[in-house]
């Protein structure tokens, strides 16, 4: 493809990166400032958000690709190119959209084969609402850690976690938190994450040392997490303790009730530990589960359908609601299958033509090169590459990009001023990857919004160790805290 003389383009893992000498600053945030406040004005001051069917944010991040590409055409960028992006970036989520169908899929089967059920039939008794905040916290790292995914560990625990919260009678928003939190930090560090081997290539160090090092700011920062969900937990108030016996009885009347049903979990988790790719181990957990509904809950599949096969189809595709005694238990047996998730995959397909506009016009380059300009203190680096990495997060839409731009942007500089390498990743670490999650058109923010039900406004607050990651890195920066030099330097 001939592209024009003032435009250059090289490849990191599989993400582009456009330069474009004709793009000024200003150009470049066009664009950005049309899409905030096209966002902030659909968020706070239009009451009905389905008067376009629920798809206004949708709609809004197309507006803002094709500011993109007006400014593109005005400063030389050819068409064919920016397509050529647009691809490049629909095809780098192909497999996180075929995930999301299947975690709505595996939703669906899970609850009819009564996996889910069972998971809050025994979580209630044993996870009372004054440890249960923290607890969340500990089980999704353990599971994120073992499995370096925190979308698997959301997908599975974590979707049980929310059931017995809520049945608690805790804010799904503090549940949704907890997870988030116990899951990035597991997510950081395990040796089996992407975005932890990512980032120490792009830095220019190695694994180990990556992980090691991050262990400075990641551990308190999961530490103060877990003490502010501690602190939570004492002084929370529910009304679901002393429902617990009913809420129990009306389960057991629904469900067949086993311990046996934990072998479909079991099966999916043990698949992910042998580091069998998550469409097989995801699509396992659907097909075993359907297996199941047909063992344990034969009454419950006759009750939605004739067919108990259609049902179980039903559950995987579609809306599915168990009725029960218990107008809670009702809310909470529900699922909307692979129907479900098309708000959150059409949410991430615009957010993907959004940023791949942007990267083929130049205009992430130019963002990123004018914080680098004005970082001419050690500090000052340290801010830039945070500043970089959450506006990277909100323009680009995907946490890789996040990582590896400012990475091969930044990589030079932090040489330049002396600076171990590992600094570099540290901070792409705790900007880039862990902030992904609190942007709702970000890949991440739609994707755990999507599998746990929960709204990006709505566990913002508490999802505790992902915002206060950067400000934990930046804090160790200003005081020179750990901050490791280059021998040679």
């Amino acid at each position: 493809m001939q592209e024009d003389d003032n435009i250059s383009e090289f490849k990191a893992d599989k993400q582009n990166i456009v330069k474009n000498k004709e793009l000024n600053i200003f150009e470049a945030l066009i664009p950005v400032v049309i899409l905030m406040s096209l966002l902030a004005y659909n968020i706070f001051f239009v009451e009905d958000q389905e008067w376009l069917g629920g798809y206004t944010n949708q709609l809004i991040l197309l507006i803002g690709g094709f500011v993109a590409m007006i400014g593109g055409f005005l400063n030389k960028v050819s068409l064919s190119l920016m397509i050529k992006e647009v691809w490049e970036n629909l095809k780098s989520v192909f497999v996180p959209i075929m995930i999301l169908f299947l975690v709505g899929a595996l939703a669906g089967t899970w609850l009819v084969s009564g996996v889910i059920p069972a998971m809050v039939y025994y979580g209630l008794q044993v996870l009372s609402p004054e440890i249960f905040l923290p607890a969340s916290v500990v089980i999704a790292a353990v599971i994120s850690i073992a499995t370096g995914s925190s979308w698997t560990t959301s997908a599975t625990v974590g979707i049980a976690l929310v059931g017995i919260g809520t049945a608690l009678g805790i804010n799904p928003g503090m549940i949704a938190g907890a997870v988030i939190s116990g899951a990035y930090f597991g997510d950081k560090m395990s040796p089996l994450s992407d975005t932890t081997n990512l980032a120490p290539a792009m830095a220019g160090t190695d694994l180990f040392t990556h992980i090691r090092y991050m262990t400075i700011t990641t551990i308190p920062t999961i530490v103060i997490t877990l003490i502010v969900f501690a602190i939570i937990s004492m002084n929370i108030n529910t009304t679901g303790s002393a429902d617990i016996s009913s809420l129990l009885s009306s389960i057991d009347n629904t469900f067949n009730i086993s311990p046996w049903l934990f072998l479909v979990p079991g099966v999916v988790i043990a698949l992910i530990l042998l580091k069998t790719k998550p469409l097989i181990a995801l699509g396992t957990g659907v097909i075993l589960a359907g297996f199941f509904a047909f063992i344990f809950q034969p009454e419950v599949l006759s009750n939605l359908s004739e067919s108990k096969f259609g049902a179980v189809i039903n559950s995987a595709l579609t809306d599915t609601s168990i009725e029960t005694d218990n107008e809670k238990l009702n809310d909470l047996f529900s699922s909307g299958g692979l129907k479900g998730m098309l708000w959150t995959i059409y949410l991430i397909l615009c957010a993907m033509v959004f940023g791949g506009i942007m990267d083929a016009i130049g205009a992430l380059s130019r963002i990123t090169q004018v914080l680098l300009s004005v970082a001419t203190t050690i500090f000052g680096l340290f801010a830039s590459t945070v500043i970089s990495c959450l506006g990277l997060n909100a323009i680009a839409s995907d946490q890789y990009l996040a990582i590896v731009i400012p990475g091969k942007m930044f990589k030079k500089a932090y040489d330049d001023k002396g600076l171990a390498p590992e600094n570099l990743s540290r901070t792409l670490e705790d900007a880039g990857t862990v902030t992904s999650v609190l942007i709702p058109w970000n890949t991440c923010g739609a994707y755990q919004s999507g599998v746990l039900g929960v709204g990006v406004g709505e566990y913002f607050a508490y999802a505790i160790f992902n915002w206060l990651s950067p400000f934990t890195t930046l804090l160790f920066a200003a005081f020179r805290i750990k901050i490791k030099m280059l021998k040679s330097k």
